[in-house]
């Protein structure tokens, strides 16, 4: 029997497969209690182009509360399409990391898509 972390793992490994195959950067989210965090990595995995969390001290002197909601989200999904296209990046493909893709998780990537980066 999988546990819910296990579970998670195994729907990340299956979309990263995927992710590999088109051979362009990808946006990977993880997100916590507390924090979310984004990172656009290399085609060939190698390499962090750009990342952005709600860990950062810039970006919690922006938060009303802590970094565990949507608004954190939205905010983190901006910042790491700037840092993004600053790094050369227009599109990548996005890496859920087997999160289901509602709340914090869409937020994230709405606001990064509003924002002008492409997937």
């Amino acid at each position: 029997m999988l546990n819910k972390k296990e579970q998670r793992l195994r729907r990340s490994r299956q979309t990263r497969a995927r992710i590999a195959l088109q051979r362009v950067a990808r946006l990977t989210v993880f997100r916590s209690n507390l924090h979310i965090y984004a990172s656009v990595i290399s085609e060939d995995g190698q390499r962090v182009l750009a990342s952005a969390s709600t860990a950062e001290k810039e970006v919690r002197t922006q938060l009303s509360g802590k970094g565990g909601n949507v608004a954190a989200a939205s905010l983190i999904g901006k910042r790491i399409a700037e840092k993004a296209k600053a790094a050369g990046v227009e599109k990548v493909a996005f890496d859920r990391s087997g999160f289901a893709y509602h709340g914090r998780v869409k937020a994230l990537a709405e606001a990064a898509r509003e924002a002008g980066l492409q997937f």
